[in-house]
C-alpha cells in the first residue's frame, strides 16, 4: 500500500498547493481521499486523472469537496473522448446531507455511493471502515486495511476517545493537527499537535503524519507538541512523498 500526500492544508491552500488530500495505491488501484481546493491540479503530478479508480469524501466542507465539480467535468470530457475506462467514477461519501450527496452523481460520469458508519465496505483491494468524528458537520474518519496492514485518516475532528479504538494498531495514522495548543477548547472541531500525538500513542500506531495544517503561526510548535506526546515517529505529511506500508 502506498500513500501520497497531495495537499496538507486546512480551510484553504497555500499558493500553488492544495488542501488536505491523499492518494492511496495498491495493486494498480488508485483511490483519492478528499478532493478540495487545488487537489485536481496537484494530483496530476502523481497520476493521470483517468487512472483514478475511486474517490472517498470525509465530509462536505469546501476544503474537502471544492474540486469535485471540476473532476466531474474532467470525467465528462474523458468520456466524450473515449479516454476514460472507469466510467462512472464512484465517489463514496455519507448521505446525511442529501443535497450535497446528490451532487456527487453527474451525467453518468460520476456516481455517488453512500457510506454507513456501521458498515465496512470493499473499495478496490481495501476493506474500509468508518468512525464518526466530532466536527461542526457530520464527518467520517476512514480506515483502509489490506493484507494485515492499515492506514487511518482522522479527517476533521476534535479529540474523541472513539478514535483511539478505531485507530488501534494502524501502521500509519494520518491525523489532522489544525490547532496550536492555546486554541484547545476555544476552536471547535479540530485537534492540536499534542492531541494527535496522544491519539497515536494510545492507539499504538506505527507512525504519525500530521495534516490539515494552519497557514499562520510557527508550524514547528505543532510538530513539537505531537512529538512530546507520541513516542514513535511523528512528522508533517510531505507533499509528493510516497509512504509505503
Amino acid at each position: 500500500m502506498k500513500v501520497t500526500p497531495i495537499g496538507i492544508w486546512g480551510a484553504f491552500p497555500n499558493k500553488n498547493e492544495a488542501t488536505s488530500s491523499f492518494l492511496i495505491e495498491q495493486d494498480g488501484f488508485r483511490c483519492l481521499v478528499d478532493c478540495g481546493s487545488g487537489v485536481l491540479a496537484a494530483v496530476q503530478n502523481y497520476t493521470e486523472l483517468r487512472k483514478i479508480d475511486a474517490v472517498v469524501i470525509s465530509h462536505y466542507h469546501a476544503d474537502h469537496i471544492a474540486d469535485i465539480g471540476v473532476l466531474q467535468h474532467a470525467a465528462m470530457i474523458g468520456m466524450q473522448l473515449k479516454e476514460w475506462d472507469n466510467i462512472p467514477l464512484p465517489i463514496f461519501a455519507h448521505d446525511k446531507d442529501k443535497e450535497a450527496f446528490d451532487q456527487l452523481s453527474f451525467k453518468g460520469v460520476t456516481e455517488g455511493r453512500a457510506l454507513n458508519v456501521e458498515e465496512k465496505i470493499q473499495i478496490g483491494p481495501w476493506e474500509v471502515s468508518f468512525c464518526e468524528t466530532v466536527h461542526p458537520v457530520y464527518c467520517l474518519a476512514l480506515r483502509f486495511s489490506s493484507n494485515g496492514k492499515s492506514v487511518v485518516f482522522t479527517a476533521d475532528t476534535e479529540w474523541t476517545e472513539a478514535l483511539v479504538g478505531f485507530a488501534e494498531g494502524a501502521d500509519l495514522l494520518v491525523a489532522e493537527s489544525n490547532l496550536y495548543e492555546k486554541y484547545i477548547g476555544i476552536i471547535e472541531g479540530h485537534m492540536s499537535g499534542s492531541q494527535a500525538g496522544t491519539l497515536a500513542e494510545k492507539a499504538g500506531v506505527g507512525k504519525l503524519l500530521l495534516t490539515h495544517l494552519p497557514q499562520y503561526g510557527s508550524l514547528d510548535e505543532i510538530l513539537q507538541a505531537a512529538q512530546e506526546t507520541y513516542s514513535g515517529i511523528a512528522a508533517f505529511a510531505e507533499i509528493g512523498k510516497v509512504y509505503e506500508i
